[in-house]
């Protein structure tokens, strides 16, 4: 094992096992045929592709590492479902279906990298990376952010939180295929929706937050997430300008563990205890337009 699959290869794991199943179980809205099952099933289905990477690439890894990309695209195919039931692109239903599609590019790198063949001309450690980034700025930060929208009644920030993160999380695959000053805009574009969703959490869940516990988790997902991507920019200016930076492996130890343990992880935690403490979830915002409801008035007996 390299030193770069020493850092990539846990964080993938908990990717797999344990990140998608719990965001799945937080995803509120109509849920399309099979939805359950397929959440429920997650954690064996994904077991394939975990294994797959800890192996050496081989043919048995490559054919592991298929059958979770089948489970992910499964997984997608759920994003057109949810469509055409919910008929919504609101900015919180755009980052739901970003959530469930993105899995789907990381089980096609894992095959590719598994089977040690260079998907689109890129480099095998490009490829084993875009693997956690799918997992945890695709689906993780996509789905905080539609959380965090939820939340706060869709307001201008979250807006932006949840429009930011799954745009510069496609612009970060879009520059992988034009240049590295592509790639350094698609950075740009996602620091922003993450800082949005760093300050959605600080300021609109953590102050109701009433356990130490989850206030803590919330506190820290926020501030590791404002290092992280501030890291991220660094490399990606490097990249684009030639300017120091720091490597791969650097990035993968802090950025990658980070963004993976630091955030993903403590947020999910904290939004399923906040669950758990309200199972009712945020109340649905008004319509401005509507007038209120007269109050009711008890007739005498």
């Amino acid at each position: 094992m390299t030193t770069l699959s020493a850092f990539v290869v846990p964080v993938v794991t908990a990717g797999m096992l344990w990140v998608v199943p719990t965001g799945l179980g937080l995803i509120e809205g109509p849920r399309p045929p099979g939805w359950d099952r397929l959440r429920r099933a997650w954690p064996l289905l994904a077991l394939p592709g975990a294994v797959s990477f800890w192996l050496p690439r081989s043919g048995t890894a490559t054919a592991l590492a298929a059958c979770y990309a089948l489970a992910t695209l499964a997984l997608a195919l759920q994003a057109p479902a949810r469509l055409a039931l919910t008929r919504s692109l609101r900015p919180g239903e755009i980052a739901v279906l970003t959530a469930l599609v993105s899995p789907s590019v990381a089980g096609l790198a894992l095959v590719a990298e598994r089977a040690s063949y260079p998907l689109f001309g890129f480099e095998l450690d490009l490829l084993a990376l875009t693997v956690p980034h799918f997992h945890f700025a695709g689906f993780a930060a996509a789905l905080v952010a539609e959380l965090l929208c939820r939340a706060s009644a869709a307001g201008p920030l979250a807006r932006t939180a949840a429009l930011s993160v799954p745009a510069g999380t496609l612009m970060v695959l879009a520059g992988y295929f034009v240049d590295d000053w592509a790639e350094l805009a698609g950075a740009v574009v996602l620091t922003t929706g993450m800082a949005a969703v760093s300050v959605l959490t600080l300021r609109e869940r953590r102050g109701p937050a009433a356990d130490p516990v989850t206030r803590t988790l919330l506190g820290v997902s926020a501030l590791v997430l404002a290092v992280t991507m501030a890291l991220a920019l660094w490399w990606a200016l490097g990249e684009a300008t030639g300017l120091p930076h720091p490597t791969l492996t650097w990035m993968a130890a802090t950025h990658g563990l980070g963004n993976a343990l630091g955030f993903a992880v403590c947020a999910l935690l904290a939004h399923r205890r906040l669950r758990a403490a309200d199972p009712a979830g945020p109340a649905a915002p008004t319509d401005p337009r509507r007038p209120a409801p007269l109050p009711r008035t008890e007739l005498p007996a």
